[in-house]
């Protein structure tokens, strides 16, 4: 028989049997293994239901739900930590809450009520805390979602909706040597569209010119801007920061570019580290130029998987350039600062470090 019990007028109803006791901790992929409960929230009426911690289960939908047709959905990744005294720490869960709703209301979602987040988020990971990894860079991957549960062939927004966060404990991520392709045909995003938002359909448009460059050799792609492909924008599902010299220099945000919560962390750290850091326009141009010459000391992406993930090499129309390998680099160094901060390993002078 499930326990149901409630607190700060959240449902909590536990599996019957965990399934912790199966899962290799030492050997997590990421993304593959899902912990016991997830938290449920649903859209009905006009207004958003109270949330519920419900066991980990399929999702029952209609053929005609419009998520399946129109594509409303967008979602977040964040992680959950636990330091040296198996105490549990979010990092800068407000501007995911934020974001979310963000991405919501330019796909016409309603948005989640910042209480009904982050109380329904403490209360998962309370009642999933022995899932939170332990182990130095381990971590509990966090998704939260929303999307469009109502019915209809009709072109027009549901009625109904879903909110849920599911959890997935992961290890350390390690992306190797990466290679990436700068893209001259395809779009991430355009101006005026949906690139800012984490809209799950930009991910989707990514998957085919990404294989492309995968059955060249590369791993991933460099995005450029949608009109000229002339500006460097973002690095696969990632943001992108480039040295030159000793500057780093990211793009702006915009309508095609995600406001990445990793990428603003890096700016802050970076500023108070005492390093240069510019965030303008930069043109492959600038860039390819910059190798040639060897001014160009480092390319890595940013984002919550991976945090920092160093770019080993590029290729442009038929030219392949190598990057030095630094022993003291600033992805090295920025990537340290910030999980210092979300392990519980340093001072947090920024204030992103939330406790549960």
């Amino acid at each position: 028989m499930q326990n149901t019990t409630y607190k700060q007028d959240i449902e909590i109803t536990k599996c019957e049997n965990s399934k912790i006791n199966e899962i290799d901790f030492d050997n997590l992929a990421f993304g593959s293994v899902f912990s016991d409960h997830m938290l449920v929230c649903d859209y009905k009426d006009g207004a958003w239901e109270a949330p519920k911690v419900v066991p980990y289960q399929n999702i029952n939908l209609a053929p005609s739900a419009k998520i399946l047709h129109y594509g409303q959905s967008v979602f977040e990744g964040m992680k959950a930590y636990k330091d040296a005294n198996n105490e549990t720490f979010l990092f800068r869960p407000l501007d995911n809450c934020k974001r979310l709703n963000i991405s919501a209301k330019r796909l016409a979602i309603p948005e989640v009520p910042e209480n009904y987040f982050m109380e329904g988020l403490k209360a998962l990971l309370e009642v999933d805390d022995q899932w939170i990894p332990s182990a130095e860079q381990g971590s509990l991957y966090i998704r939260p979602f929303i999307f469009a549960s109502g019915e209809g062939f009709h072109a027009s927004p549901a009625n109904n909706y879903k909110f849920i966060i599911a959890t997935a404990p992961s290890g350390p991520y390690f992306s190797g040597k990466v290679s990436v392709l700068i893209e001259q045909t395809y779009s991430r995003s355009a101006n005026g569209g949906v690139g800012y938002a984490k809209a799950g359909g930009n991910y989707a448009g990514q998957f085919y010119p990404t294989q492309l460059a995968i059955e060249k050799g590369y791993n991933q792609v460099i995005w450029t801007d949608d009109s000229t492909h002339e500006f460097i924008e973002e690095a696969g599902a990632m943001n992108i920061f480039i040295r030159i010299k000793d500057t780093l220099i990211t793009a702006p945000t915009s309508d095609r570019i995600l406001d990445g919560i990793t990428r603003k962390s890096i700016i802050e750290i970076a500023k108070a580290e005492g390093i240069n850091v510019e965030v303008r326009p930069l043109s492959v141009h600038e860039v390819v130029e910059a190798a040639k010459n060897g001014d160009l000391m480092e390319m890595f992406g940013s984002g919550t998987a991976a945090v920092i993930s160093p770019i080993a090499s590029f290729g442009y129309k038929d030219n392949d350039y190598d990057l030095p390998q630094l022993e003291n680099s600033y992805a090295s160094l920025l990537k340290k600062r910030i999980t210092d901060i979300q392990y519980n390993r340093a001072e947090d002078s920024f204030g992103w470090r939330v406790k549960i």
